[in-house]
């Protein structure tokens, strides 16, 4: 992730966490780079699977660029933990589906020699089982002007399309986009069993979008709503807005209209 040109130079990227996003990231990241993993709960050998060697957390957070790929609760302690072996220059990068708390983490927690950039791929193992070339990542950059390089070889080496924000931008946008696909797939989940027969488009296409996020660990879940500073407020200003149509609706239709007789 750090040439303008659709190959890398052979430097290596660690991986910090190893769940089901930094293998994907590792899969599409081995043909053009060096990779070593870090998971506490990795068996021995295992990432090698997806392209990575196994490693001790000292060795991966040596890498000139470091990615964080875990939860938010766990994201101080382990910029605590990478702190004592980051090198000068190095890049730190997380990828949460949250980016205020986060930064904030990042940017109190970790040396002035190192730089900062905070990512959201918009996309995940079932949104990504197809590739990856024309989905979205958002880049926050926190501190240092390496990410400009990395934009380029997203765009250029891994097809993605890059947006920039700051992270209350990316934040605010992501409690409506992200929160509210979420919250819903959540809902139709627990109304389960859906039915299978008299179905239309449009309700298999909400039934696709819950297939893409039902299987997503639940600390996703968490942090999308409760790590975005912005959530509540568009949870209750949907969940209001729902009421009000409820209401309405009771209001309209006191009662089940008597079925009307063919004539003849």
């Amino acid at each position: 992730m750090t040439s303008p040109t659709s190959s890398l130079p052979p430097a290596q990227v660690g991986i910090i966490g190893f769940g089901a996003f930094g293998r994907l990231m590792a899969r599409h990241l081995s043909p053009h780079v060096a990779l070593l993993a870090h998971d506490p709960r990795l068996p021995p050998g295992d990432a090698q699977e997806d392209g990575a060697r196994p490693v001790t957390l000292a060795e991966a957070a040596a890498c000139p660029v470091v990615v964080l790929a875990v939860p938010v609760r766990a994201l101080a302690a382990t910029v605590e933990a990478i702190r004592p072996h980051l090198r000068p220059g190095a890049l730190v990068a997380d990828v949460g589906s949250v980016k205020c708390i986060p930064a904030a983490i990042l940017r109190d927690g970790l040396p002035d020699h190192v730089e900062i950039l905070g990512t959201h791929p918009l996309f995940g193992p079932q949104s990504a089982r197809n590739g990856i070339a024309g989905l979205r990542i958002a880049l926050c950059p926190i501190r240092g002007r390496q990410w400009l390089r990395h934009a380029a070889f997203l765009r250029r080496g891994l097809g993605l399309r890059v947006m920039v924000a700051t992270p209350e931008e990316h934040d605010r946008e992501a409690a409506l986009a992200q929160g509210l696909t979420h919250l819903i797939a959540k809902v139709l989940v627990r109304m389960e069993p859906m039915p299978g027969r008299m179905t239309t488009r449009s309700f298999e296409l909400i039934q696709e979008a819950v297939g893409m996020v039902r299987d997503d660990a639940p600390e996703v879940f968490q942090a999308i709503e409760h790590s975005n500073p912005f959530a509540a407020l568009v949870r209750r200003r949907f969940f209001g807005l729902a009421a009000e149509l409820d209401q309405e609706l009771e209001a309209g239709h006191p009662g089940p209209a008597p079925l009307a007789l063919a004539s003849g």
